[in-house]
């Protein structure tokens, strides 16, 4: 089921295209390469890529995101995919690109060798991977805080789990020698992000932890959001603003 908003990922988290401006450059995309955009969401770094001059492929497990980004940029070329099946759709995903780029996407790929395979093969001889996404103890205050607050309210409920994969440095470069890259490049970072708005946390659960609270109605969700805020003000809630604790991971790696 395709739980994503491309409307309130627009309105309310453009910081997550914003604040891959920093891996962007770290591509550095070069006139007339081909380039992989795995993640697109809704097409705005994408863009900032064509603009370049790069030749972009996006792609995006949500099919949401894709209407979105294919409405806003209609020059582009984008597809609804999940990265685990590239390696069963035609040749336009082996050995075909010079860069693949992620920005904010392989924290929700929980099986991240196979993803890195397919990556791999997708990139042609002297290509490059480029991503930056959720690393170690990545929006940990978050994390617990609704983890206690599900607990606490609903007691007798099922168990939540969690839908994102945030590693270590060390375990995902070692993934990416695993699987045929050479690391060239791996930074660990904290970085706080503000959210929009006095309801910047609630639209943070909601968006991003839309899945894992499907089965709530309305009412519990808004219930565990209250008890969320309540526990978080404290930590997270400065100056009339709310910061999400996030952890990122930027890598670089080359196909040989």
């Amino acid at each position: 089921m395709d739980f994503w908003s491309s409307n309130l990922y627009d309105e309310r988290h453009s910081f997550v295209s914003n604040l891959g401006e920093g891996v962007l450059c770290l591509l550095s995309p070069k006139e007339g390469e081909r380039i992989l955009d795995v993640g697109c969401g809704t097409g705005d770094l994408a863009n900032e890529i064509d603009k370049m001059g790069a030749n972009i492929t996006g792609v995006d497990r949500s099919a949401n995101m894709i209407q979105e980004a294919q409405n806003k940029y209609s020059n582009l070329h984008f597809q609804a995919m999940d990265v685990y099946d590239m390696d069963v759709y035609d040749m336009e995903f082996h050995n075909e690109f010079d860069a693949v780029f992620s920005n904010a996407t392989l924290h929700w790929v929980t099986k991240p060798k196979q993803a890195l395979e397919r990556l791999y093969q997708s990139l042609h001889s002297g290509g490059r991977l480029v991503v930056e996404f959720g690393g170690k103890d990545n929006v940990l205050y978050i994390r617990q805080a609704i983890q206690e607050s599900y607990h606490q309210l609903f007691p007798t409920y099922d168990q939540l789990e969690e839908p994102w994969y945030f590693p270590s440095i060390g375990e995902y470069t070692s993934l990416m020698e695993e699987v045929g890259l050479t690391v060239s490049y791996a930074r660990y970072f904290t970085r706080p992000t503000p959210l929009d708005g006095e309801d910047g946390l609630k639209n943070w659960i909601f968006m991003f932890a839309a899945g894992m609270l499907a089965h709530l109605n309305d009412a519990e969700k808004e219930q565990l959001v209250k008890r969320v805020e309540q526990v978080l003000k404290p930590t997270l809630y400065k100056d009339q603003q709310w910061n999400a604790d996030y952890c990122r991971i930027q890598v670089i790696g080359y196909k040989k």
